[in-house]
């Protein structure tokens, strides 16, 4: 009798310990109404910053812009742009939105190593150096949501370290930089300059292999995983660093006083995949980017049927193109510009790598697809395990890391951030126009 007890405590024990047994999820439920939309079509939406009045900044990359909307997404003014009508120029296609001290919010060049203040009516007031030179691009890059902690620190992800060897593009010996596994997450007082790393994430790694012809060229090629596990995190309104672990998908935090702790696994319902699903999944995700073209926008990976494309250039995922570089090792014979000297010139090619490197189980989500809202809830796009119709769905964290609902937004739209007041927004792609919608999150 005993034995039979012991056998089967050890059995459900087993059973609960694995992956394909679930917890109980909550049901889906749909967003609540879109109450408003914008009037004025843009490209793309980086990133979006609500103000307590209701208006919206919204940066626009692709446009060299950002524009204020007011609180009915009707009527909007021009902050900065790329010519000289404003008199704040946007420097290159790269720049940042950052929510700073009350409605004033500051605007990254990397370009120029600044940072410009923009007040709450939209005015560009002092500039403003970055607070190291060598992270300006990820701060004005999108990677992560730069947010301030309340206290004067700044928190956002440090750029990578590259080792770079060899003598010059030219060299025989010439060895490519391989992009590490891992980055920091640091928090820097702007004041003092001090730098404090708070916790590391893990991160997509891109393997770059090189080939040489007969004629001396040289090709740079990346390959990526489409499916990879990574670790995602934002910062709470009272200054907590969330890191959302994409491995068993459980919650780290980081308070504002340096104390940390870690929440148990959040329920999932995860997908194991058999050798034919990831040659299936490959190829989808071959099919998909050969669909959309070479210079297609951001996939969503991780659909029943492979992939989709994201809404908007919001937080996207997965496969972007990959890159072909030709490096010459000096112009073709007999010199000139014709044709010929255009071999050396950039191209952008897919390239992925073997389906037997993909994960066994199907990650939870991407990397990007983790939102603070403004009551200090968490939003996880999580990557579908199961044929659902309609849009994405999210996974509701509180802030003490526990799933609380699952929400689903319309099809064709990305959240694109939060307001006072329970609004949510979106973006809506139609065709080669975005569009802001501002919705209620019940």
């Amino acid at each position: 009798m005993k034995t039979s007890v012991c056998l089967t405590s050890c059995a459900l024990f087993a059973l609960a310990a694995s992956p394909a047994f679930a917890q109980q999820r909550p049901p889906i439920r749909p967003l609540g109404a879109v109450v408003a939309r914008s009037a004025e079509p843009m490209s793309n939406v980086a990133a979006v910053r609500a103000l307590s009045s209701g208006r919206v900044l919204v940066n626009e990359p692709q446009k060299r812009r950002v524009i204020l909307f007011d609180s009915e997404l009707k009527t909007f003014a021009i902050v900065a742009d790329s010519t000289a009508a404003t008199g704040n120029a946007y420097g290159g296609r790269i720049a940042g939105l950052i929510a700073y001290r009350g409605d004033s919010s500051l605007f990254v060049d990397p370009q120029s190593l600044s940072m410009m203040v923009i007040d709450p009516a939209g005015k560009i007031g002092r500039v403003m150096s970055v607070p190291r030179s060598e992270d300006a691009g990820m701060l004005g890059g999108g990677f992560g949501g730069a947010s301030f902690d309340g206290k004067g620190g700044l928190i956002y992800r440090a750029a990578p370290r590259f080792n770079f060897r060899g003598a010059g593009p030219a060299s025989r010996d010439f060895v490519p930089p391989q992009q590490p596994d891992s980055a920091a997450i640091v928090r820097i007082d702007l004041a003092t300059r001090k730098v404090d790393t708070l916790t590391y994430i893990k991160t997509p790694k891109i393997k770059m292999d090189v080939t040489r012809d007969a004629n001396g060229g040289m090709t740079m090629m990346s390959q990526v995983n489409p499916l990879p596990i990574v670790d995602d995190w934002t910062v709470l309104p009272d200054g907590s660093l969330f890191i959302v672990r994409g491995r068993d998908y459980h919650v780290d935090l980081v308070a504002s006083d340096g104390t940390k702790s870690s929440v148990a696994k959040i329920p999932f319902d995860w997908q194991r995949l058999t050798d034919e699903d990831k040659i299936a999944f490959i190829d989808s995700v071959k099919a998909a980017r050969a669909r959309l073209g070479p210079n297609a926008p951001g996939v969503q990976l991780g659909g029943p049927g492979g992939a989709g494309a994201a809404a908007g250039g919001g937080a996207g995922g997965g496969g972007g193109p990959q890159i072909m570089m030709r490096i010459e090792a000096g112009p073709p014979a007999g010199g000139g510009a014709g044709p010929e000297r255009r071999q050396g010139a950039p191209q952008m090619q897919m390239n992925f790598v073997p389906p037997t490197e993909l994960p066994d189980y199907k990650p939870a989500f991407f990397a990007g697809s983790v939102r603070a809202d403004t009551e200090g809830n968490v939003w996880v796009r999580t990557i579908p395990t199961t044929a659902t119709p309609g849009g994405p769905v999210f996974d509701v964290l509180n802030k003490k890391g526990e799933l609380v609902e699952r929400v689903q937004i319309p099809a064709g739209r990305a959240i694109a951030g939060f307001g006072a007041g329970g609004i949510v927004y979106l973006t809506a792609r139609e065709n080669d126009k975005v569009f802001l919608e501002a919705a209620k999150i019940r």
